[in-house]
Parts: structure tokens; sequence; C-alpha cells
């Protein structure tokens, strides 16, 4: 009987520690990220970029033999950006395809929505592809971001965009929601510290499509210098109300803006556009060889051309890449969070800033630059801001 209990309470030992050895998502020859993407909403064509992006990056490591042994899967769901689609998306993929990160899942709303899915059974959420606060604030062992926030972009941009155009009146038109009122909340921060308030603040609801009131207010305003809280179809009619009326003012996008999508839906009259961004467009014929050569290469194995949504996705699976090797043969969640620790991630082709994290810093770099429409072309004109 003693035999019989010893031989029972061994038993119990090694369960636990079994399941410690073999965390969710990890066994001997894969390791199971998971995604979620907008694939038949309104920003599918975003979505299909991140999908692609890391796809791309997960077949390079398997190539070359896997992350410490072991293969890269990459499970991808769909969530026609509503988060509640996004909540029963995460629940198949933590809860049935057993993965052991979420990675680069896309939206604001939709991240929110699924994280307590994840964090219930212990699962990374691992840079979203969104720059909203709430990715790593308020803290949690369980986040990382990479992305400057909309509020960071602004308020580091806007005031060093004024000092060097002189503008002397400021306006801002944004989108009526979280996302609208960041960027508003971060370029007036900026510009408080060059002595300068926004004399007219004009918003617009979601799906709105005529402009015309709002620029009349802050061409009314003489303004000669506007804040875009926007993303792809009210920029671009913001712009052409504009250019029509002849108001003819700096514009200044947060990273939002920043899509090859302007130009080419937007046309010509979108040139002047300055937007906050880090990672270059990768245009096929890109003076940079480097660029070059990696937009060819996903044009190849895609048959379309890269966005810098593409490079999102690439650079998510690149940096969870690095942790996981960092965290040796036996990943765990807790070694993986150890690796991160201490990690830093150095700049890459594509122009991204030094990424760096620690026990207690979740979001990798608050660092922005500024890139202008030049012959609708998006062309780096800054380097990153030095950050206050």
């Amino acid at each position: 009987m003693k035999m019989k209990l010893t031989a029972m309470a061994a038993l119990a030992l090694a369960v636990p520690l079994a399941q410690a050895q073999a965390p969710q998502g990890v066994s001997k020859t894969e390791i199971t990220i998971g995604s979620i993407q907008d694939l038949s909403g309104p920003i599918a064509g975003f979505g299909k970029q991140v999908r692609l992006g890391m796809m791309l990056r997960v077949d390079e490591a398997n190539e070359q033999g896997g992350i410490n042994g072991r293969k890269l899967k990459l499970q991808v769901e769909d969530s026609a950006y509503d988060p509640r689609k996004a909540v029963l998306a995460a629940q198949k993929l933590v809860n049935q395809d057993k993965i052991f990160a979420m990675v680069g899942h896309i939206g604001t709303a939709q991240n929110m929505a699924a994280m307590p899915v994840q964090f219930e059974k212990n699962v990374i959420n691992f840079f979203p592809v969104t720059a909203a606060r709430e990715m790593y604030d308020p803290f949690h062992k369980l986040k990382y971001s990479f992305a400057a926030t909309y509020f960071d972009q602004m308020r580091i941009a806007a005031p060093r965009l004024v000092q060097e155009k002189k503008a002397k009146q400021a306006c801002a038109m944004y989108q009526d929601d979280e996302f609208g009122l960041e960027v508003l909340r971060g370029a007036e921060a900026g510009l408080k510290t060059v002595g300068m308030e926004i004399v007219e603040k004009t918003s617009y609801k979601r799906g709105a499509t005529d402009f015309s009131s709002q620029v009349a207010r802050m061409k009314a305003s003489d303004c000669d210098f506007v804040v875009l809280g926007t993303i792809i179809r009210e920029t671009i009619g913001a712009i052409a109300e504009s250019r029509k009326t002849g108001f003819s003012p700096t514009f200044l996008g947060s990273s939002a803006a920043y899509t090859d999508l302007i130009h080419k839906l937007g046309g010509k009259a979108m040139d002047g556009l300055y937007a906050t961004m880090t990672v270059q467009n990768p245009y096929l014929d890109e003076s940079s060889q480097p660029i070059r050569f990696w937009a060819n290469k996903y044009k190849t194995k895609f048959n379309e051309d890269p966005t810098v949504f593409s490079i999102y996705g690439y650079n998510a699976v690149d940096s969870f890449i690095r942790a996981a090797q960092k965290a040796g043969t036996n990943l765990t969640t807790d070694s993986f969070i150890k690796a991160m620790d201490t990690m830093v991630i150095p700049p890459d082709i594509f122009g991204s800033s030094e990424l760096t994290f620690t026990k207690t810093k979740r979001l990798g770099s608050s660092a922005t630059r500024l890139s202008q429409l030049q012959d609708a072309r998006w062309k780096v004109t800054s380097d990153y801001f030095k950050i206050d």
C-alpha cells in the first residue's frame, strides 16, 4: 500500500512537471503561433498584406531549419475587423489550435476584445498591428508592442514640422473615435511645447464621405498647418476638397495615413502630405538594394506588390523568432518573457528604429520620423526625432 501511494505521489509530481516542459503550442518539432487579421472586412487589404508578410518570414525560417530545431507553424483567422468576431477567432486559436503566442493581430478594438481570452490561457500578445497605448499600458507581462503610439507620433512630429514650416495657425480634422482623439491629443500636447494651440478642431463620423464643411471651417480660420486624424478615404477626401477650394496648408497625418493607397487612389493631388512613419514603403524599384531585393522576392512569391503592412507582418514574425531563439530549446512562456526582458532588436533594412525591452518596458520604441508624398511616392524627409 505504501509503495502504491508513493507511485501515485510521484505521478502527481510528474504531471505538472511535464506540463511545464511542454507548454501550449510547443512540441518537439513545432512552435504554433496564431494571428487574427481582417480578411473580409473594411481593411481587408491591410489584413491580407500583414498575413502575406508573416507567411514569407515563416517560410524563410523553416527553410533555414526553424527555431532551435522546431519548425514554425502559423494559424490565421479572420475577424472581418469586428471585435466580436475577434473574440471567436481568439477562442479558436487559443483553445483548439493551442497557439503559443498571438502575433501581429490587427486592430485596436479587436486586440482589446481578444486579449482576455489569451491571457486566461497564458498566451502572449506579441507586436499587434495597432499604435494604441493599450497594447502595452497598463502593464501586463504578456503584452509586447513595437509601434510608437499615435499620441507620441503627433506629440513628437507636430511641433518639429510646425517650426520647420514656420506655421502660424494650426487646425485639426479628426475621426470622432478613440483613434482620432489620440491623434488630436498628441498634437495638442506637442504644439503646447512650442506655444501654439489648435485654433479650429473639426471632426467627422466614421463612414463620412463629404468633408466640405470641415475644410470650410479650417480655411475660414486661416490655418496654414492641419493635423489629420484620418485613415485612407478621409485623408484623400479632405486634401482633395482643400485643393479644390484653394486651401493649401501643410497637412500632417499619422502612420494610419502612411500607405501606398493614398497616392494610388488620390493621385497627384495628394503630393505634399506628410505622415509619421518608421519602416519605408517597399517599392519594387527602391534605390536601396536590400529593400528592392526583398520587395521583388515578395512579388515573385505572391504575385503582388508589397506594402508597409507586409513589412509589419514580416517584422512581427522576425522579432518573435529572435526572442524564441534566445529563449533556447526549452521554450516556455516564462523563458520567452525572460528572453524579452533584455531584448534589443537592431534597426533593419526597412529603417525601423532600434527596439529595446526590459522587465517593465513593453513598448519597443516611441521614436518616429516623417515621410512626404512627392511625385506620388513616399519619400523619407527626416531622421528619427529625439524623444523628450
